[in-house]
């Protein structure tokens, strides 16, 4: 398998390789560990929604049945296309194969982290991951949501998650929306894993609060919810400006569709300039491309954010449409 000996511009990824990364890629990303993705066809993809259930009917034997109608409306989800390209000598071509597997495999490593970053940056905050700033195009993002809570040095920091929970489960429009998982920032973790329980006097005991969650590294669960810790949460370190997103709750089941449309083969480049870093023939390089097209869509209203003091949107009311 003479892989950048082939004259094809187009080249495959073993098939050992290529699953494993879009596997691995989903233990990187807060989105994947915690919202199911699921098979989408390539371009938009509609969604109906119910804003009002249809309601059943008993009907008793030999009487007419009355129309059941329910109000519904739809969503579209969007492809996003996202790349890695990264750059190698010339002399690689000339490898052996065991030598090219290894490229191979070094390109699938540092994809599936990138790939998997973007997937979250990208859905969470419509962050560009390799220039940091928000892309103002993209009108459909979880932190749209108006649901916010701020963190405050006079609360604890569980009580601020409980508070925004009850943005979604006890709303003032009357409209409950589920809770079923948290995204959680490692800094919100280690607030949360510093809490001690209290002494009758109102001190702390010296106790861990939630002793399962150690230093707070690799939160699973808190409160009964499934969590998933990264600091894509945040935004950092790819976004040019700090987001205030310390954690994202909300209904990741069913309040986030997304999946991936298409998994292209690793394209190699041998001529040009395809990344803005130099003529490839003058710096004796070559370069090997990998995208994955991704499609998703976030009804904003079903999440609510956790955010630091200077945030300055405490406790908004999101809308019921999921707009962003």
């Amino acid at each position: 398998m003479a892989v950048f000996g082939t004259n094809e511009a187009k080249v495959l990824m073993p098939r050992t390789i290529a699953d494993g990364m879009i596997t691995e890629s989903r233990t990187e990303s807060t989105v994947a560990a915690l919202s199911g993705r699921e098979p989408q066809r390539f371009g938009e993809t509609d969604y109906i929604i119910f804003n009002d259930f249809p309601r059943a009917e008993f009907v008793e034997e030999g009487a007419d049945k009355g129309s059941t109608t329910g109000g519904y409306d739809s969503v579209t989800s969007k492809p996003r296309k996202a790349q890695v390209t990264m750059r190698f000598n010339q002399e690689v071509q000339w490898a052996s194969e065991d030598h090219q597997l290894s490229i191979l495999s070094d390109l699938a490593g540092a994809g599936k982290v990138a790939l998997a970053r973007a997937l979250d940056l990208g859905l969470y905050h419509r962050i560009n991951p390799l220039t940091g700033n928000t892309i103002s195009n993209w009108d459909n993002y979880v932190a749209a949501t108006k649901n916010r809570v701020a963190l405050s040095a006079d609360v604890d920091a569980d009580q601020t998650i409980r508070k925004a929970a009850g943005l979604l489960l006890n709303p003032a429009n009357g409209n409950p929306k589920a809770v079923n998982g948290l995204a959680i920032d490692p800094q919100l973790a280690w607030a949360l894993g510093e809490l001690q329980t209290k002494l009758a006097n109102g001190d702390p005991s010296g106790i861990q609060r939630y002793p399962q969650l150690g230093l707070g590294a690799q939160v699973q669960n808190f409160l009964g919810l499934n969590a998933a810790q990264g600091d894509t949460v945040s935004g950092r370190p790819e976004a040019a400006e700090d987001t205030g997103v310390r954690g994202i709750l909300g209904d990741f089941r069913n309040g986030l569709r997304w999946g991936v449309q298409r998994e292209l083969p690793v394209e190699l480049i041998r001529f040009g300039d395809p990344d803005g870093q130099g003529d490839l023939k003058r710096k004796n390089q070559i370069a090997l491309r990998l995208e994955i097209v991704y499609g998703w869509y976030a009804f904003t209203d079903r999440f609510a954010l956790v955010t630091t003091a200077g945030d300055g949107n405490d406790a908004g009311e999101g809308d019921a449409s999921g707009e962003a």
